[in-house]
């Protein structure tokens, strides 16, 4: 392609999911009424630890960060889903793309490292529980919570900036929202280095955040088998087994799509494990983390009880 039409393009077409005129309006409604109950879902969590002070601990104090993310994380991407399941392909335009693919790597990233804090949260409560409160002061929570976000937009400033200096000769781009393998296939030219810079600054970021989590779940694993009873060891690992589902979730589609060389999947695949990391875990990660949690579910019903006294004295 001559160098004239390596030039910058306006807008992208976003082609989303080819569905048929029948299953457009089932479809869109049930991604939007997913995407309204991950709200509901993360903001309960946020508001409930607020609200009760028997969750006024570490480890709910991440859950809630979590939670604030997964608000942000899933809204970058929904609104161009459910745009293009109800129009069908949808324009975007390239400053529109490129900080929608920005924004959902910072905030891809600040989540890998969040997750990897949260282990440590859990090595130290299970490893030095009698250190754990000094170790993990609110000031320690603040900066450890803050280091994550300014961590996570950092990392994300080069893979977004290089794809955005890319020319491209294409338009069309088989996903529902911007992301680095779609786009890198409308480019006019070769992206191999392209590829290598963004493999090696996700895969530290998120490579070096997984073997973090491994050997603290080692360590942890290997606390709880010298604990003395089955119920205390149950006891020590329920209180890890929420984190790990969400660890296995977020990890297993996201090394799908960005450890493997874009050429080495069919077109199109990326947006359908896309649904998985970045529609369906927000989505997940409130049940997760009530649903399997006692402390929760206690929390619960003290602000239920709180509430319902507070209607009768009115």
């Amino acid at each position: 392609m001559d160098h004239a039409n390596r030039t910058w393009t306006q807008s992208f077409i976003l082609a989303g999911f080819t569905i048929t005129a029948t299953l457009q309006p089932l479809a869109f409604l049930g991604a939007l009424c997913i995407y309204l109950l991950t709200l509901a879902g993360n903001l309960f969590i946020i508001v409930l630890v607020q609200a009760d002070s028997g969750l006024s601990t570490p480890m709910y104090f991440f859950i809630s960060i979590l939670s604030f993310l997964e608000l942000w994380y899933v809204s970058t991407t929904v609104p161009t889903l459910l745009h293009t399941l109800l129009h069908g392909r949808s324009p975007i335009s390239s400053a529109a793309c490129f900080f929608q693919l920005y924004v959902f790597h910072s905030l891809g990233m600040t989540e890998c490292y969040l997750l990897g804090v949260m282990a440590l949260d859990r090595y130290l409560a299970i490893c030095h529980p009698l250190h754990y409160h000094a170790l993990m002061s609110g000031q320690v929570q603040l900066w450890l919570a803050g280091a994550t976000w300014v961590a996570g937009f950092s990392a994300a400033v080069v893979p977004a900036s290089l794809t955005a200096t890319l020319p491209f000769c294409f338009k069309d781009m088989a996903h529902y929202f911007c992301d680095l393998a779609p786009l890198m296939r409308l480019s006019c030219v070769d992206t191999g280095w392209h590829t290598h810079v963004h493999g090696t600054v996700i895969g530290v970021a998120t490579g070096c955040n997984f073997v973090l989590i491994l050997g603290l779940y080692g360590g942890i694993l290997k606390a709880v088998l010298k604990l003395p009873s089955a119920a205390s060891r149950a006891k020590a690992l329920s209180t890890c087994s929420s984190h790990m589902t969400v660890v296995a979730l977020f990890y297993g589609s996201a090394f799908t799509v960005y450890v493997s060389s874009p050429g080495s999947r069919p077109e199109g695949t990326d947006k359908v494990i896309a649904l998985v990391y970045a529609f369906l875990t927000p989505f997940l990660n409130p049940i997760i983390y009530t649903l399997r949690n006692k402390e929760v579910k206690e929390a619960m019903k003290r602000v239920t009880d709180r509430i319902r006294n507070i209607l009768k004295g009115l």
